[in-house]
């Protein structure tokens, strides 16, 4: 391990601007700072939503690999032109959906998020996933990113959706299903 942290805070930052793993410093509220942030939110929410799982539960450890995954993305923000997110983060999501959705009935209707505490938390990082994605896709527009990274965003925020539905079953709750208003 590099270097350990003896003192958190450094002051270099209260000029607005922060330092990339590469030593270049940028503003705080550049898109890759943004890139780099939702990657640490969306993690956050992942680890709210372990703790609502038992420590033996098969989806923990799926949610701990993600994580890793997830850190390791924002790794990738923070040193430009760096790739770390390859096909095989993307094959193994794409596994794991496959695994989770196998057992659940074909859609009708939309879902509204919710149907129980764990599947409401599923969906609220599915929904941070989508605007981590959005943002990986405006820094795309201004600097090269590696496609992989935008490619993993938009798979996971499918699994997370797929597991949003099986943790409000496995919950013994019923999913919401949309009602479109009629006038």
């Amino acid at each position: 391990m590099g270097h350990r942290l003896s003192k958190i805070y450094t002051k270099t930052g209260d000029d607005g601007s922060t330092g990339l793993a590469d030593g270049s410093r940028i503003a705080k509220n550049a898109q890759r700072v943004d890139a780099m942030g939702s990657a640490d939110e969306l993690n956050c929410h992942i680890g709210i939503l372990i703790e609502h799982l038992a420590p033996e539960d098969s989806l923990t450890q799926v949610f701990r690999r993600i994580q890793h995954h997830l850190f390791d993305l924002g790794g990738e923000f923070a040193i430009p032109g760096s790739q770390v997110i390859g096909a095989d983060h993307i094959e193994w999501l794409e596994q794991t959906l496959d695994l989770y959705n196998e057992s659940l009935p074909p859609l009708k209707n939309f879902i509204l998020p919710g149907g129980s505490l764990a599947a409401a938390h599923c969906h609220m990082a599915r929904a941070v996933c989508r605007r981590a994605e959005r943002v990986v896709v405006a820094l795309g527009h201004e600097d090269s990113i590696n496609a992989d990274s935008r490619h993993y965003l938009n798979r996971l925020s499918d699994l997370l959706f797929v597991i949003a539905r099986v943790l409000a079953r496995r919950d013994g709750a019923q999913e919401v299903l949309w009602e479109q208003t009629r006038p």
